[in-house]
């Protein structure tokens, strides 16, 4: 007799309830059935199933993107299951080489450790910490010795790595590929034996990885792990998925009228998506909403609207997700320039500077773009206005004074102010 079948009618449904919250918005889970069978075998035992996540701290700055797994694992949280959170200070300092068609600079130490720290910081704004045990990899990578590790590479052939996407192009293309580089994905594997883990969780790119950690389990005589790989989200520009150096994202650290003003330009069809993949909204309410956009009776603008705060409100809090949107109605429905314009400081050295300062340096300086390349850029498609005028020459020279309005695109607004 099964798992499933030996549930309760009350058990029944939250086994429903949990499987169809977990199975929401992913793309892929290695294999299903075990994966219901595990759910149902903790709701009878009330033993709580470990959820790996690895992440290794070589971008420490989280943007909305990243945050579909996160709110994945807060998913099984809310089921009262424990997230093993692992952060590879070891693996990190290889480098993962997914995608990557050369190798990686290793990091080092105090890399890794300084990144881990941010990441740390940034997902307790989605995870419960409570609910999260933070471990490091060198706890037990750093301690196998040579014998060891031989006995670990023993365990897969270099033709499995080789069906990896990256390596074998890498190959067939008489590109360099690194021994240490075989050794990520042993070591990411070798991770879920030293947890125990019963599920872990990575994007689509990461399935070889992934998938690795069930091999091991199963080569040391553990229950094998189920792989969950969420989807990657696309960015604001609704084709790449989202990217800082892309510029199509939303950092979870970005101020609140930013942040607002950015999940406003969401393209629409993407709207369902995000509440999806980068929200907390519950199935029910968004079943009502999927089945209200079918039918046409909601309004794209509420629903984003609705998108916007609700963002706001998951890293700043529900007054600043209120204050965000009224910004948002006066400064970009009502076509009204706020009461409130941050004021940033030039100093009369700077003013005087060859008369004045050229346009697309003004940006930069005020700190309204990083660098003149993206103010160019900016000024190219009639993204800027002095005083709501628009502005078209890169290089026009203006006469900077105190008061003076600099706007670039609907979000930042700054009023100069000389010292």
């Amino acid at each position: 007799m099964s798992n499933e079948q030996k549930l309760s009618a009350a058990q029944q449904a939250e086994w429903q309830l949990q499987w169809e919250t977990i199975a929401r918005g992913v793309v892929e889970i290695v294999p299903e059935e075990e994966m219901k069978a595990k759910l149902a075998k903790s709701i009878v035992s009330g033993q709580p199933l470990n959820i790996k996540l690895g992440l290794d701290p070589t971008a420490p700055d989280i943007h909305i993107g990243h945050t579909v797994v996160l709110h994945k694992l807060r998913q099984f949280q809310q089921f009262g299951h424990r997230v093993q959170l692992l952060i590879g200070d070891f693996t990190g300092r290889i480098g993962d080489p997914t995608g990557k068609s050369e190798t990686r600079k290793q990091l080092t130490e105090e890399d890794v450790q300084r990144n881990a720290e941010t990441y740390r910081k940034q997902i307790f704004k989605i995870l419960d910490p409570e609910r999260t045990e933070v471990v490091f990899n060198s706890a037990w990578l750093s301690k196998l010795n040579f014998a060891e590790v031989v006995q670990l590479a023993a365990k897969v052939t270099v033709a499995r790595m080789l069906e990896r996407d990256d390596f074998s192009k890498r190959y067939s293309t008489n590109q360099p590929i690194s021994i240490h580089e075989f050794f990520y994905p042993l070591m990411q594997g070798y991770d879920s034996v030293a947890l125990d883990s019963d599920v872990e969780l990575g994007g689509t790119d990461q399935k070889f990885n992934l998938l690795m950690g069930r091999t091991l389990q199963k080569e040391y005589g553990q229950a094998q792990q189920v792989t969950i790989m969420t989807p990657l989200l696309e960015g604001l520009d609704g084709v790449q998925k989202m990217s800082k150096s892309l510029g199509n994202y939303i950092g979870i650290d970005e101020e609140p009228n930013q942040m607002y003003g950015k999940a406003m330009s969401i393209p629409d069809e993407l709207m369902l998506k995000y509440f999806e993949l980068a929200t907390s909204i519950g199935n029910q309410e968004l079943n009502e909403m999927k089945s209200g956009w079918d039918a046409g009776t909601l309004h794209p603008r509420d629903l984003k609207m609705k998108l916007a705060w609700t963002i706001v409100a998951m890293y700043h809090g529900e007054t600043a997700a209120d204050e965000a949107q009224n910004y948002f109605k006066t400064v970009f429905q009502q076509r009204a320039l706020p009461t409130d314009i941050e004021e940033l400081e030039l100093t009369t050295a700077q003013v005087e500077e060859s008369g004045g300062l050229r346009l697309a340096q003004l940006l930069v300086t005020l700190g309204l773009q990083q660098s003149t390349s993206e103010a160019r850029r900016s000024i190219q498609q009639g993204a800027v206005k002095v005083n709501e005028q628009k502005m078209d020459d890169a290089n026009a020279v203006l006469e900077v004074y105190d008061g003076a309005i600099v706007q670039v695109g609907k979000r930042k607004i700054a009023k100069i102010r000389v010292i």
